[in-house]
């Protein structure tokens, strides 16, 4: 069942996607070689509290950790570890907060030092295809119009889209109905209204869609070892439109 917030519960979020916003805001300038993953979870961690917040990653469903750091071609839920970014690599930093019961989602792929141009347009391309798809959540609207707009504009560039995996509804509980797939046809899907706060959240691929979760039950790879980009905003669609509350 898909919960619409009212706008008080919208300005509850706001405060709540705040915190995460100034996070990724902070971590641009901690993402850099020579740091390990699991300084980088030390830094989010450390940030949400000193907020008053709480990770909302920390925990869930086991997950050992604040944020989810993904390199190259793992595509999302990387656990922090002792190992060290490089130069060159890409890495998806994806964080959310808990406020006062309200909860926050977002996620940003950094580029680590130098990277090659083919690494540095799927980033690109993917961040630009977030847009694409908020320009479609429109009161009246379908679900499908903010999935067909990711799908076409990656598939266009010669990217993937991940099937496996989703964007979601977010509020109360970090997955809240309904499901965001990034792939879809437009004028399908249920009907987009006032107060739908979602989590949307393109996961595009350099090489094939397909992807496999690795033995420790969270790490998602590509299964051509091809690098994957991943960028994500919490979104609420009000009076006035399509609100990005963590940008």
């Amino acid at each position: 069942m898909i919960t619409l917030k009212s706008p008080t519960e919208i300005g509850c979020m706001r405060k709540s996607c705040a915190v995460i916003r100034d996070l990724l805001l902070y971590m641009e300038d901690k993402v850099k070689p020579g740091v390990s993953t699991k300084k980088l979870d030390e830094f989010v961690h450390d940030y949400i509290v000193k907020r008053g917040a709480k990770p909302s990653f920390l925990g869930y469903g086991g997950f050992p950790a604040s944020a989810c750091i993904s390199i190259d071609d793992v595509v999302v839920h990387g656990i922090p570890s002792a190992r060290r970014l490089e130069e060159g690599m890409i890495v998806g930093v994806d964080v959310g907060a808990i406020l006062d019961g309200w909860q926050s989602d977002a996620a940003r792929t950094f580029l680590v030092g130098e990277v090659s141009e083919e690494k540095r347009r799927l980033v690109d391309t993917t961040r630009k295809s977030f847009f694409k798809g908020v320009e479609q959540f429109r009161d009246g609207g379908r679900l499908g119009d903010i999935s067909h707009a990711i799908q076409v504009y990656n598939e266009e560039r010669g990217y993937s889209i991940v099937r496996d995996l989703v964007g979601h509804g977010i509020g109360r509980e970090m997955h809240e109905d309904p499901q965001v797939p990034n792939f879809g046809r437009a004028g399908h899907g249920v009907r987009l209204s006032v107060g739908m706060v979602l989590a949307i959240e393109p996961m595009v691929n350099m090489g094939t869609w397909k992807v496999e979760t690795l033995d420790d039950g969270w790490t998602c790879v590509t299964q051509d070892g091809m690098p994957s980009a991943h960028y994500e905003n919490t979104v609420a669609l009000t009076e006035n439109g399509a609100e990005i509350l963590t940008l």
